[in-house]
Parts: structure tokens; sequence; C-alpha cells
């Protein structure tokens, strides 16, 4: 697939122009010659999401402390004194506003060099659970969103984490000048990956038995939005909700009426919830995972791996042709 195709080039300019306006002021021009001593740029990343784009932009002039670690549930994270230091200490803060809310109250009072909201370069949108909707009247990728505030799981759709990556990589570009061509290059060479595995995203999804899939908590609803599948969350955008009874009816007759074969659970938290629907409703379950996070359990070694096991899973579920 053309590059072009994947990243309109208005949506490219606008978001990096947005990302360009989310740098701290106090990235001045001292700063980025600084880096032309050799020295390699110093970024924390939030999350496992923001470390992989500054790992494939950054390439060998950077070095990726990442806040949280494997194993760790992003949204629970609870930052340590050590941790709030680094965040004054380095070059570059790369995050995603919204997802923890120990690291926006922390980067907010921090003096970061450079900072980068992944929020701001891609449009935001609402997923969540909505009961008591005509399901079946429904377009595919509808906005279920019954909850305040927009679903920041924008990784989870090839084409808007693309866009970020693009922001990403001009901030990089920008921070630190000496090396911006490896940057640009850096960037376009993981804007390829996120156009093939896409295509096979669109090639693999296109036709299938079933559109809807039922998953722990409504984490794919950019994915679902984007290759028309119907994603249905046990709970909402938070992934230590509980279900109320009602939803938990409701899912009963949703997974009947769409020939639905299996619950999704994750794999940084619990699947009681997923197991327990199962078992009540007659279904299989399988792993979806929402990439919060890479540890020995996870079905590939970084996200474009994982992302594959994902596309393999959603394939075997739907009934894929």
């Amino acid at each position: 697939m053309n590059v072009r195709r994947l990243i309109p080039t208005t949506a490219v300019a606008g978001a990096v122009t947005l990302g360009l306006i989310t740098l701290s002021a106090c990235s001045g021009t001292s700063d980025a010659a600084d880096k032309g001593s050799g020295d390699k740029l110093d970024v924390v990343a939030s999350f496992y999401p923001m470390q992989f784009l500054a790992e494939q932009i950054g390439g060998t002039y950077v070095t990726v402390n990442t806040l949280t670690k494997p194993g760790v549930e992003p949204h629970d994270l609870e930052l340590k004194p050590k941790q709030v230091g680094e965040l004054g200490d380095a070059d570059v803060v790369l995050y995603l506003k919204g997802i923890q809310p120990a690291v926006d109250d922390a980067i907010a009072q921090s003096n970061a060099g450079t900072t980068i909201d992944a929020a701001t370069l891609t449009k935001l949108e609402e997923h969540g659970t909505e009961v008591g909707h005509d399901h079946g009247a429904e377009e595919a990728g509808h906005d279920h969103g019954s909850e305040a505030g927009a679903d920041p799981h924008i990784w989870l759709d090839p084409v808007k984490y693309g866009e970020v990556a693009q922001g990403v990589g001009a901030a990089f570009e920008k921070a630190d000048p000496t090396h911006a061509a490896a940057y640009k290059a850096n960037t376009q060479a993981l804007m390829t990956k996120l156009a093939a595995l896409n295509s096979e995203f669109e090639n693999g999804l296109k036709n299938t038995a079933t559109k809807t899939f039922i998953t722990t908590h409504s984490a794919f609803g950019y994915l679902a939005e984007r290759y028309g599948l119907e994603q249905e969350g046990i709970t909402g955008i938070d992934p230590e909700a509980e279900p109320s009874p009602a939803r938990v009816k409701e899912l009963q007759e949703i997974a009947k009426k769409d020939k639905v074969s299996t619950v999704f659970f994750e794999t940084l938290a619990s699947d009681r919830t997923a197991k327990t629907l199962a078992t009540d409703t007659g279904l299989k379950t399988d792993v979806l995972d929402p990439l919060e996070g890479i540890t020995d359990k996870s079905k590939g070694d970084d996200y474009i791996e994982v992302m594959r096991s994902n596309l393999a899973a959603l394939q075997k579920a739907l009934g894929a042709k």
C-alpha cells in the first residue's frame, strides 16, 4: 500500500502543526545545539506504545526510558519520586494525555525540556459501552460512547498511530536538528511498516461471518471503526470496571443474535469477567491484546508482531473467509 494513502497530506500537516505546538518553550536553540556534540537525545516515554515510537524513530540517536515497566497496568501507574525527577532531566517526554493520570499530573509540574502529547497528533473520538442501544440498527464502527471524555487507545488503529508517528518524528527533528535526516528516514521506515499492517488488517477482515466481537474493556473502538467491525465491551474504557447485570444480559443477547463465538480478554488485566461471561453463554475465550505493555506472555516481541497476532485472533473469532 502506498504510504500516502495511509496518511492524507492534510492530516499529516495538521498533526505535525499540533505536535509542535505542544513542545515546551524550554527547548530552546541552545538545547538543540548541545545535541550536536554527539550526546544522545534523552527520551522518557510514558508507556509501551510511546516507547515503541521513540525507539523506532530515534534509532541509535536516542536513549529511551519508560515510566511503565513490563507487566504494570498503565492506567493504574503510580510514579516514584525518582521517576518524577527523570521527567525534569529528560530532553524529551513523550506521553499520551488522558490514559495515565499520574503521568499527566507529574508532567504538568515538571520542568521537562520538550513534551510531546500524542493525543494532540491525531483526532480523538469517544468509544464506550452503551446499555440498551439498538444494536441491529447501528452501522459498523458507530460510537457507543456513554462515558465522558475521549478514547485514548489511538495506537490500536495503525492509521492513527501513523499520524502520531509523523508528529513525533517532526518533534524529534526540532529537538535534535543535527540528526534530523535520520529521524526523518526512520519515521518513513516506520510509516511503511504501519501501511503494510493496515493493508493486512483491511484484507484480512474484509470478509467475515460476523462483524461483532466482545472484549473485556472497550479498548478497540478505533480498530473496530477502521475495519468495519462492531466492538462490544463488557466494561467501558476503564479495564477495572465491573459490568452491570443489565449489560451482561445484553451481551448474552448480542452474542446469540450476531453469532459471536469468542469473548476476548487481555494480558495485563483480570480475565475473570470474560471467562464468566463465556461460560454462561457457551462461548470460547481468547486473547486480544490492547498493547499497553509487552511481557513474556505477549504473543509477539513488539507492536507489529502483537498486532498481527491480534489480527489472527480476530480472523478466527469472526470467521474470516
